[in-house]
């Protein structure tokens, strides 16, 4: 099967079919590009979904992802990323082992193809440049022949007539053979053009067509082949990524099993446990005796002069009235029935529960938080006191290694003097010494209220009982009632249950329950041990080394009331004084 054989004499369609073989190579070269396109299109559609649903860093995400479910979706995504990248590769291969190579092979395949054409056409031409010569030497054969029959045929007749001369006779002669001779050398010259066309004939069919045609076939067929290990290399390329694709696909299988339900359950505990113990129970108010109800814990009704035990709101052992009643200012008038009082609770205006908490509250919106985090539940605050301890050690670290560090290069300094001055480090180590300084005794203040936290959290009876008696002076549901004063002297801890937006308190409200408080009496002294600036409402600036009177002692929120004079009191952090209890007080014991 021969092209040169079987197709010698299509030379035209053998050359549509050759660009036809170009024009699908071509094509599929544009295939095959464009999928690489797809393929990085992909690919980066992939990585910014991937990167859109990435957590944030210092964000509130960020902590999310503790948790296992969230950490099997985070494994997902950069799965996915991976998973991105391979079809990256696919690309990247397919235009190198594809897309370029056949590129370069069309163009040699069209200049192989253009020489080829051109060899066919240049013996074409030879062929029918022959074939010219040859008809041309036939006509001329023909012609001469004919006039020789012509000259013969008047000789003929001039020699028969008796009126021509003798020389007419002759001229007629030598004309005739003349003209045989003409014809006998046409017949010659046709002769040898037709044997030389016979043989330039059979050459062009038998040996330079087949030759050319051959050459032409064995183009088309390395085209065809060409083709066939292009598209088994697309298909190769794919293979390739699969056992990586697997392996991301694995990888996303197994972020799924790791997946623990228990786990996360635990995490949410210690993300969001308080630390408190469950209030007590409340006690029953007998409201059928309404001028002989006993006075307890959770009373309406008590006051400094009849209660024995005083009423505790979040550890402030301070005698205050129920913000809501007015005092009585004649210890000899007679108690008004508690259901006129009842009415009056009812029908007046809500209040907030104490003038401290509304000026401490206000300051805990208006500022910002505490340096001691004393604003969150004693378990919250553990954590983010260990957090900060663990930063400050991690700072202090790094300062260490650069102060090494110097001193080394102090050290080669002195050795070999050619390579600087040591006096140049000096400062440069003064400074991290100081910042080693003060980075631990930032470290030591952290490290006091994270001691103080932890030696309180086990031994929680006291808290407890506190909170039971934060809850047993709640009112009935009906009634808009204050919320435990359980705030610490910024406003932290504090649980409002009436709205105060709508809440609208004068001044005056609060006279009748300030007016006729004493002066607590100091129960002790304290040694301030850092500097404190007391900028939130109900604390107290003090300094460094300064003693004070202690009037109240702290009660487990983390703040200790003092005096400096009669007229300037306030709290400061339990942590930032030493505190020195007189031995007669109850339960005299040293803060550090």
């Amino acid at each position: 099967m021969s092209w040169g054989t079987e197709l010698w004499d299509q030379f035209d369609n053998l050359e549509k079919h050759t660009q036809w073989g170009i024009d699908i190579l071509e094509k599929y070269i544009k295939f095959v590009k464009e999928r690489t396109e797809i393929e990085l299109s992909y690919a980066k559609q992939l990585r910014n979904l991937s990167k859109k649903y990435q957590p944030k860093k210092n964000s509130k995400e960020e902590e999310e992802y503790r948790y296992t479910a969230c950490k099997a979706f985070l494994s997902t995504l950069n799965e996915m990323n991976d998973y991105a990248g391979q079809h990256e590769v696919i690309s990247e291969n397919m235009t190198s082992q594809i897309t370029v190579e056949l590129a370069r092979y069309v163009q040699e395949l069209k200049q192989e193809r253009k020489s080829h054409f051109h060899d066919g056409r240049k013996a074409q031409q030879h062929i029918e440049t022959c074939w010219k010569q040859l008809e041309s030497s036939k006509r001329r054969f023909e012609r001469d022949c004919k006039e020789a029959d012509r000259a013969q045929q008047y000789f003929e007749k001039m020699d028969a007539d008796i009126n021509v001369t003798k020389a007419d006779v002759e001229k007629a002669r030598q004309q005739a053979q003349m003209r045989h001779q003409m014809a006998e050398d046409s017949k010659a010259d046709y002769s040898s053009i037709l044997q030389k066309f016979n043989h330039e004939q059979h050459e062009y069919y038998h040996t330079h067509i087949p030759n050319i045609f051959q050459k032409i076939q064995e183009m088309e067929e390395r085209r065809i082949v060409r083709i066939g290990e292009s598209v088994k290399t697309y298909a190769e390329l794919d293979r390739q990524v699969i056992p990586i694709i697997g392996k991301c696909l694995d990888g996303i299988v197994k972020a799924a099993e790791s997946i623990d339900p228990k786990n996360d359950s635990q995490l949410a505990i210690e993300a969001y446990k308080s630390g408190f113990e469950p209030p007590g129970d409340i006690e029953f108010e007998d409201y059928t005796q309404p001028m002989k109800r006993t006075v307890s814990d959770n009373s309406l009704s008590n006051s400094r002069g009849e209660g024995k035990s005083e009423l505790k709101f979040g550890g402030k052992s301070k005698g205050k009235l129920w913000p809501f009643i007015k005092k009585n200012k004649s210890p000899k008038q007679q108690k008004e029935p508690l259901s006129h009082r009842f009415n009056e609770f009812m029908t007046s205006k809500p209040k907030i529960h104490c003038f401290r908490s509304l000026k401490r509250g206000l300051s805990l919106k208006l500022g910002a938080t505490p340096e001691d985090f004393s604003n969150l539940p004693p378990e919250q605050r553990r954590k983010k006191l260990q957090q900060k301890v663990d930063e400050l050690n991690k700072e202090i670290q790094k300062e260490m290694d650069q102060r090494d560090a110097i001193t080394k290069m102090k050290d080669v300094y002195l050795k070999n003097p050619q390579m600087g001055d040591p006096a140049s480090l000096d400062h440069k180590l003064a400074e991290v010494s100081q910042n080693i300084e003060k980075l631990r005794l930032e470290a030591q203040k952290f490290e006091a209220w994270l001691a103080e936290v932890e030696g309180r959290l086990p031994a929680r009876s006291e808290q407890a009982r506190r909170q039971s008696g934060m809850y047993d002076v709640q009112n009935p549901p009906a009634v808009n009632n204050c919320a435990q004063d359980r705030e610490s002297p910024d406003g932290s801890y504090t649980e409002e249950q009436s709205q105060e937006s709508e809440v609208k308190v004068l001044a005056t409200d609060f006279d009748d329950e300030f007016d006729d408080e004493e002066s607590l009496p100091a129960i002790g002294t304290c040694k301030a041990l850092y500097t404190f600036e007391g900028q939130n409402e109900g604390t107290i600036s003090v300094v460094e080394g300064e003693t004070l009177y202690v009037i109240e002692e702290d009660k487990g929120d983390g703040w200790t009331r003092i005096r400096r004079s009669e007229d300037e009191e306030g709290y400061v952090p339990t942590s930032y004084v030493e505190v020195y209890l007189d031995k007669n007080a109850k339960g005299a014991k040293t803060y550090i």
